[in-house]
C-alpha cells in the first residue's frame, strides 16, 4: 500500500448525461411527531428500530418502522445533537454538538453518561464513525479537529487539522484502519492512520472544491461530493489518482448527504433541487443510473446510513420525516 504522503492527482470529468435511464427507487417517509426539530442522521440497530438526533429539539429518539411508532429520549437543552451511532450493546453514541461533549444513552435505563471535550477549543463535535476496533472516531467542525473516543477507557485525543478553518466535516473509516474526512472549508481531504494517528491532508484538484460527506467503497476507493461545485469525486488512495463527475444538476445540484451500498453504488441526495433528489451512481458503468424526488421536499437530506441486511438507505429531512430508500 503506497503511503498517502505520495499520493499525485489525475483529474477526468465525464458528462453526467450519458446515461439516458433514471430508475427509480421506492422511497418511504414517516412524519416525525416533533415539528421544526431536524431530525437527522439516523441508525439502526440490531431490533430494526432506527435511532436518529433531533438536531433542533435536543432528543434522541428511534422509529420502529413496522408500526410507525416513535419513542424520544430527551437530552439536556441545549445539547444540539448532531449524530448518532449505535453501539453493538445497544448504547447510543450522540454527538452534543453545541454543549461539548459526546454522549452515551443507555436505551433500557435512560441514563446518560457525558464526555466532555478535554480541550475547550474543541467545543463542536459533529460526526461519529466506528473505526474496526470499536473506537469512535469524530470531527470537530468549527474546532479544527479529528478526535478519537476509547469507549472502554473514556479517553478522547484531539488531533488538529493543520489547515485553518479547515471545517472538518464527513468522516468514514477504511479497511486498513484509516480515517478519512471531507474538509468543507477548503479543498482537501484528510486521512488519519487509526494506529499512529498521524494526520495528512490530501488537496483537491481545483481550488473552488468543497467536499461535505465522504463514503469508502468494498475496494478502499474514497468517494466524496463537492457541495460547492456539483460534483462526485473518487480518489484511488493506491494510485492517488482523482476522477470527478459532474452532477446531473450541475452547480446547482448542492449535493449533501452520501453513502455507499454494497454493491459499490454510491447514493447521494442533490439538495439544490427543491424536492431534493436521491441520486444513483455505478462506478462499473460511470453512470447516474437513479434519480428519485424526496416526496416531503427534503429540504436538506443531512447524512444517510446504509443497512446492509434489508438493502435500505435511511435519512431524516429538514422537512420532518425520517425516510427510507430501497436500493436493493
Amino acid at each position: 500500500m503506497k503511503s498517502v504522503a505520495c499520493l499525485f492527482f489525475a483529474l477526468v470529468c465525464f458528462n453526467p448525461v450519458a446515461a439516458k435511464a433514471v430508475e427509480q427507487v421506492q422511497i418511504t417517509e414517516w412524519p416525525v411527531p416533533w415539528a421544526h426539530t431536524r431530525p437527522r442522521d439516523p441508525h439502526v440497530d440490531h431490533q430494526h428500530r432506527i435511532w436518529f438526533v433531533g438536531q433542533k429539539g435536543d432528543y434522541v429518539a428511534y422509529l420502529e418502522p413496522t408500526g410507525g411508532t416513535f419513542k424520544r429520549f430527551d437530552l439536556a437543552p441545549g445539547t444540539g445533537p448532531h449524530n448518532l451511532l449505535v453501539d453493538t450493546d445497544g448504547s447510543v453514541w450522540y454527538a452534543g454538538n453545541l454543549s461539548a461533549h459526546i454522549g452515551k444513552l443507555n436505551p433500557q435505563s435512560g441514563q446518560i453518561t457525558k464526555y466532555p471535550m478535554p480541550n475547550p477549543q474543541a467545543h463542536d463535535p459533529h460526526t461519529l464513525v466506528f473505526d474496526g476496533q470499536g473506537a469512535i472516531w469524530f470531527t470537530v467542525q468549527d474546532g479544527n479537529f479529528v478526535g478519537k473516543l476509547s469507549p472502554a477507557s473514556g479517553e478522547i485525543r484531539l488531533i488538529p487539522v493543520p489547515t485553518p478553518h479547515a471545517l472538518p466535516y464527513g468522516i468514514v473509516a477504511d479497511s486498513h484502519n484509516r480515517l478519512w474526512i471531507a474538509e468543507f472549508g477548503s479543498n482537501k481531504l484528510a486521512v488519519v492512520d487509526g494506529s499512529t494517528m498521524e494526520l495528512r491532508e490530501i488537496t483537491l484538484p481545483r481550488a473552488d472544491a468543497r467536499p461535505r460527506r465522504i463514503a469508502v467503497t468494498a475496494d478502499d476507493k474514497v468517494w466524496y461530493v463537492d457541495n460547492a461545485r456539483g460534483y462526485l469525486g473518487q480518489l484511488d488512495p493506491s494510485t492517488g489518482k482523482i476522477q470527478e463527475w459532474p452532477l446531473p444538476d450541475g452547480r446547482d445540484a448542492g449535493p449533501y448527504a452520501m453513502a455507499a451500498d454494497d454493491r459499490n453504488r454510491l447514493w447521494f441526495v442533490e439538495t439544490g433541487p427543491q424536492p431534493n433528489r436521491l441520486v444513483g451512481f455505478d462506478p462499473g458503468t460511470q453512470n447516474f443510473f437513479s434519480i428519485t424526488e424526496i416526496k416531503s421536499g427534503g429540504g436538506s437530506v443531512r447524512n444517510m446510513y446504509f443497512y446492509a441486511p434489508a438493502g435500505e438507505i435511511w435519512f431524516g429531512t429538514d422537512s420532518d420525516t425520517i425516510g427510507r430508500a430501497k436500493v436493493r
